[in-house]
């Protein structure tokens, strides 16, 4: 039996033999009294190999065309997008632009009455366009010569359509749901509790819908992964749950903390501050049973679990090291002025800042009242000067405020006062009042820091205390007047005084505008200087009283 071999790849090697062959065939052909017969069978031999050879010219003509060229064959798309004939980049700008509007058009969850909505592109929803850009230019060009004309014939015959990997963020979906669980019309609710001043508030939890999350998620994919991408509702698949009963021991362990003792370690320098704790102010047993006997709510005691030693029990040997200090004189303050010094001092001595923490003189003083000792004694208020309870504390903020300054800490808030001040210098004072200004600072430096506050012969001191760092700056404070800010004269009437007399009420002095810096020097040479404010004091305006008598 003859037969036709062919063992090249190369279309013109192929047509060469198989003429070889037809050859070899009409030479072992039979005897003459078959002739006939074998005449007839050469002529569809020969019509075979020429309709092989044409076959394959044209096959070779028709693959080599679409591999130079640069487009996607006919009849492919990607995900119902017709991207035949496009390049690559016009294919990936027309799926793009289209599959980017599936991504940010609203996915709308229904059920009955409640409408829920989430843009895909918010859970995380997007599309390996390129992938499939790669997938849809290969179709006719990765395999043989034929293999690529038969799926290029294929293609156009049958169309090919392309599905793009659909990618989401689980985190993403489970968190919509969460969000649909938790405005859902009578859903399901688990008992929880909240801690209000001293006592712990639990509420019940009542039977209700959840969302079953594995076949929404599945609902989304189908929906951005269909080739007609409808606008249509998704219908929210719910499932009915029993809330979980009260577990008061459950809840203790969750609220129970455990009260720390302040210490601190040497080597390294550390210090750790105390925390206080919380625990039932009653027994389990009792607990349980308020809990039993109380359908919606109950109310369980709380009790705080305070530290043997607090971090402003430290001892100075946790603060080695000196940071700075600054001292003012009150000598000719009056007795109430003194006290409310001492008093503001008092509250203000021992505090420990960890690193990081803020300090705020008026939570840390206090409001200004009687019951907690202030006297009333003169203050600054609206312009003028007068007497209120707590006057004179404007002096420990502004001594602390140069001590903090002088230690390089950060300054949160300052405000300078209406006027000018006697006992530190223009431009490093720091005004205070409940309700109003505040002066805070914050611990900048690496370790803990305490401040030291206390009055001795009428003056004030405060220090800062720490542990020195690798790199310590001295720290020089720069003040001075900038301007001048001229009093003007105001005229009251005074009924008691004879018409067209007059009378100083009160002698105006001129204001001032000023400047302040903080310079940094290390081994005596400056490295910085910067700039602390700019301030303005008020004049005091001259007051004349004009007689009306």
């Amino acid at each position: 039996m003859n037969a036709i071999l062919f063992n090249s790849n190369d279309p013109s090697v192929q047509a060469t033999q198989m003429l070889k062959e037809a050859e070899q065939i009409i030479k072992n052909s039979s005897p003459k009294e078959n002739k006939p017969k074998s005449k007839k069978s050469i002529i569809i031999i020969i019509c075979l190999i020429v309709f092989i050879i044409l076959l394959t010219i044209f096959s070779t003509i028709f693959a080599i065309l679409n591999m130079n060229s640069n487009k996607i064959i006919s009849g492919i798309s990607i995900l119902g997008i017709d991207v035949s004939n496009l390049t690559k980049d016009e294919a990936k700008e027309k799926v793009s632009s289209l599959l980017n509007e599936r991504l940010n058009t609203n996915l709308v969850f229904s059920n009955n009455e409640q409408i829920f909505n989430a843009l895909p592109a918010e859970l995380g929803c997007s599309y390996n366009i390129d992938d499939s850009i790669s997938k849809a230019y290969s179709i006719g060009r990765t395999g043989h010569i034929f293999k690529n004309n038969f799926d290029i014939l294929t293609s156009l015959l049958q169309k090919k359509n392309i599905n793009p990997e659909f990618l989401y963020s689980l985190d993403s979906l489970n968190a919509i749901t969460d969000q649909i669980n938790a405005t859902l019309d009578g859903r399901l609710t688990e008992a929880s509790y909240a801690i209000e001043g001293n006592n712990l508030i639990i509420t019940a939890g009542k039977s209700g819908y959840v969302v079953k999350k594995e076949e929404l998620k599945n609902l989304i994919i189908d929906k951005m992964t269909a080739n007609a991408f409808s606008t249509d509702s998704i219908p929210l698949p719910l499932d009915t749950k029993d809330a979980e009963p009260i577990n008061i021991e459950k809840i203790h362990s969750e609220i129970y903390k455990e009260p720390k003792d302040a210490y601190y370690t040497q080597n390294p320098f550390a210090v750790f501050s105390s925390e206080t704790g919380l625990d039932f102010n009653i027994s389990m047993d009792e607990a349980k049973n308020i809990a039993a006997n109380n359908v919606d709510t109950c109310t369980i005691p709380l009790k705080t679990l305070y530290p043997k030693v607090t971090t402003d029990d430290l001892g100075m040997e946790a603060f080695p090291d000196l940071l700075a200090s600054y001292s003012t004189n009150y000598s000719t303050s009056s007795a109430n002025r003194s006290t409310n010094i001492a008093l503001a001092a008092s509250k203000i001595n021992g505090t420990v800042l960890m690193p990081g923490e803020v300090f705020s003189f008026n939570g840390t003083v206090g409001k200004r009242t009687p019951q907690a000792g202030f006297k009333i004694a003169g203050v600054y208020a609206n312009g003028t000067t007068s007497s209120d309870y707590g006057g004179g504390i404007c002096q420990v903020s502004s001594t602390l405020y140069n001590a903090v300054l002088k230690a390089n800490l950060d300054i949160v808030n300052r405000v300078n006062h209406m006027f000018t001040v006697g006992y530190v210098p223009i431009g490093l004072d720091a005004t205070v009042s409940w309700g109003a200004p505040d002066f805070k600072f914050k611990n900048s430096r690496k370790y803990p820091i305490k401040l030291v506050a206390k009055t001795s012969n009428k003056k004030l001191y405060i220090s800062v205390y720490g542990c020195k760092e690798d790199v310590e700056y001295d720290v020089e404070l720069i003040s001075y007047k900038t301007g001048t800010v001229k009093y003007s004269t105001v005229y009251t009437t005074d009924s008691s005084l004879a018409k067209g007399k007059t009378k100083v009420v009160q002698a105006g002095s001129n204001g001032s505008t000023s400047v302040a810096y903080k310079v940094l020097k290390l081994n005596g040479k400056e490295v910085s200087r910067t700039l602390l404010s700019k301030d303005t004091y008020s004049p005091h305006n001259q007051i004349i009283a004009r007689g009306t008598k």
